[in-house]
C-alpha cells in the first residue's frame, strides 16, 4: 500500500475504477478503509472486498467485482500529506507480506507503492529503499544468473539502469569501480534475456565526463574505469559498448542501437527517460528471485487527497510486472 498519507492508495483505487482489458488483476495488502477514504476524497467510485491469504489465488477472479484487500490495518487514521510514524510498522509489514506472497506462489509479482523512508526509520527500517529491503528479504532464495539488485527505469523505447543511484554527484567519480560496473552490467544483460526476452542483448555504457572524457583530456574515468569494464564484458562474450558521450546517447537513432543503457549516475539516466515519458516510466528491480516493479515517482504528499494524482505509472508497473512474470514462467 505504500505510505497511506501519500497518493498510493488513491492511484490503486483509480486504476481499479478505470480498469480495462489490459489491466492485470491485482490485490492490495493494506488498509481497506483507508483506500475507501482515499477514493472518496478523490471522487473515485471504488468497490473493495476483504480477502484472507487463503483466498489470494482467487483474487484475479474477484477483481471484476471489487478490488481485493488483504488486511494490513493502520495504527492511526491517515492524514493526506502528513505521514505518521505510528503507521510505519504497517507500511513495513505490507512490504514483508507482499514479498512472502510472491515467494510462496500466492502472487506472480510484487508492485510496490511509494514509501517515505525517513518516516519509517523510527520503526526500525534501516535500508536505503524498497529495492535493498526486498533484496534482503529474498537473500536466502536461490537465483540462477547474475544477482542484483540493480535499478532499471523503463518506458517504451528506453531502458536505463544505474551504477550509482542516490549518491551525491560530488561522490560519483570516486565511487565508480570497474568491478561494480561489470557486476551491474552482468545483471542487466542477464535480465534483458530472462525478463524481457531479448535474444542477444546489446548494452551501451554511458561516459561519466563530457564527450566521454575526450581521450582523457576531460577526465580519465572512461579510460581507467569504464572502458576496462566494457572490455572485460566483451571478453565474456557480451555485446557491450565502450563509454559513449551521454549527450548523444538518447536520441531515437542512437536508442535503436542498444537494448539498454547503463548510466553512471541518477540524473544521467532519469532526465532522458522522463523527457520521453514523464508519466509512464516504471521502476524495475533486476536480478532478484522475485519480480518487483513500482511506479517511477514518490509519495506525492503535496497532492495527496486532492484527486489529481495520475495512475499512468502504476498501470505501467502492473503491466511490466505481469509481462516479466510471464517471460520467467515461459523460460522455467
Amino acid at each position: 500500500m505504500g505510505d497511506p498519507a501519500g497518493i498510493g492508495l488513491e492511484i490503486a483505487a483509480r486504476t481499479w475504477a478505470e480498469r480495462d482489458g489490459e489491466t492485470p488483476p491485482f490485490y492490495v495488502i493494506g488498509d481497506q478503509e483507508a483506500a475507501m477514504r482515499a477514493a472518496h476524497r478523490a471522487g473515485i467510485a471504488l468497490t473493495t472486498m476483504g480477502v484472507d491469504e487463503s483466498m489470494c489465488a482467487q483474487a484475479s477472479g474477484l477483481f471484476r467485482q471489487g478490488l481485493p484487500f488483504v488486511p494490513e490495518a493502520l495504527s492511526q487514521l491517515e492524514t493526506p500529506g502528513a505521514p505518521c510514524t505510528a503507521n510505519s510498522r504497517s507500511v513495513i509489514s505490507a512490504i514483508e507480506r507482499g514479498v512472502s506472497h510472491v515467494r510462496s506462489g500466492l502472487a506472480l509479482a510484487l508492485v510496490t507503492l511509494p514509501i517515505a523512508k525517513s518516516v519509517l526509520y523510527d520503526a526500525g527500517f534501516r535500508h536505503p529503499g524498497h529495492t535493498e529491503f526486498i533484496a534482503h528479504l529474498t537473500a536466502d532464495m536461490a537465483y540462477v544468473g547474475s544477482r542484483g539488485p540493480v535499478m532499471m527505469l523503463a518506458t517504451e523505447g528506453l531502458r536505463v539502469a544505474l551504477v550509482t543511484i542516490h549518491a551525491p554527484l560530488s561522490d560519483v567519480a570516486a565511487t565508480l569501480t570497474t568491478a561494480d560496473i561489470v557486476a551491474k552490467a552482468s545483471v542487466v544483460l542477464n535480465a534483458l534475456s530472462r525478463d524481457f526476452g531479448v535474444t542477444r542483448p546489446r548494452l551501451a555504457l554511458a561516459g561519466l565526463n563530457p564527450h566521454a572524457g575526450e581521450s582523457g583530456s576531460i577526465g580519465r574515468e572512461e579510460i581507467e574505469v569504464i572502458n576496462p569494464a566494457a572490455a572485460q564484458l566483451r571478453a565474456e562474450g557480451h555485446d557491450v559498448s565502450d563509454a559513449r558521450p551521454a549527450d548523444t546517447l538518447f536520441h531515437a537513432e542512437a536508442r535503436a542501437r542498444y537494448d539498454a543503457v547503463l548510466c553512471m549516475y541518477h540524473d544521467q539516466g532519469l532526465i532522458p527517460l522522463k523527457m520521453l515519458d514523464f508519466w509512464g516510466g516504471v521502476n524495475i528491480t533486476l536480478g532478484l528471485p522475485v519480480v518487483r516493479t513500482s511506479p517511477d515517482h514518490g509519495t506525492g504528499f503535496d497532492i495527496a487527497g486532492k484527486g489529481v494524482a495520475r495512475a499512468d505509472s502504476f498501470r505501467a508497473a502492473l503491466r511490466a510486472a505481469a509481462d516479466i512474470a510471464a517471460y520467467r514462467a515461459a523460460r522455467a
